[in-house]
């Protein structure tokens, strides 16, 4: 295995090579021992965060990579709020009305809905220094995925941890990754999907179509990242009327 000197010039090079990762404005500390590196920091975006996780992984001989990265949040919110805030999203989803959600908060378990519906499964959310923690049991990969966009829309989230369980198990692939971001462009109501087209090959995105703003563009851009599975976006939306 190469010196940990080595290794760590040759990341820090891949990092500064990425123009969606600014290292200068938001630097990356990287610790290197026993052959794990842990980046942490706090990055400006989702794909500054992936980027940078994916150029550690692709180091050669670089098998395990921990991920200690937060993305820095839109408004600063404290974990009752962010916690509050991601019960109203996930309550009010009509994709995930048939699951039962229960917050978690100090180690104490509540029911925010009994759905009643075991086939439906249940969602467990905590937020801990605006990291949310989302674990319990969905019927499918898009279920999955969406729980998890809807904690990265929460305001004041800075991290999204997701370990729900799919049952009965599904194998991903890049069709899947494709069905859960038409799900969440067409629930996003700053984003027309219906101008959007959507490909994807190799978990990366590919997005098209005809936008009327260049805050829609980036929105439809932010949705594939948030979607987990998804290692690179590609925007070629056109902006006009």
């Amino acid at each position: 295995m190469p010196a940990k000197d080595t290794i760590l010039r040759e990341i820090r090079a891949a990092l500064e090579h990425e123009p969606r990762i600014n290292v200068h404005r938001h630097p990356i500390h990287l610790d290197y021992r026993n052959g794990s590196l842990a980046l942490e920091g706090e990055v400006d975006s989702i794909a500054a965060k992936k980027l940078a996780l994916l150029r550690a992984k692709a180091l050669n001989g670089m098998h395990n990579v921990v991920d200690r990265l937060r993305v820095l949040p839109g408004e600063a919110r404290g974990d009752g709020a962010v916690r509050a805030s991601l019960g109203d999203f996930l309550l009010h989803e009509p994709t995930l009305l048939r699951c039962r959600l229960m917050p978690r908060h100090k180690g104490r378990v509540e029911m925010l809905r009994d759905a009643g519906d075991p086939a439906a499964g249940w969602i467990e959310f905590d937020v801990t220094d605006g990291v949310v923690q989302l674990t319990g049991q969905v019927e499918s990969l898009s279920h999955k995925r969406l729980a998890g966009v809807l904690a990265w829309w929460t305001p004041g989230r800075r991290d999204v941890v997701n370990e729900l369980e799919i049952v009965p198990m599904e194998y991903d692939n890049d069709p899947e990754i494709a069905d859960a971001l038409r799900l969440v462009l067409e629930i996003d109501p700053m984003v027309d999907a219906d101008q959007v087209s959507i490909s994807v090959r190799d978990a990366v995105v590919t997005l098209q179509g005809l936008l009327v703003s260049d805050d829609q563009k980036k929105r439809a851009e932010l949705d594939a990242w948030y979607v987990d599975g998804v290692t690179d976006v590609v925007n070629h939306i056109i902006v006009g009327h």
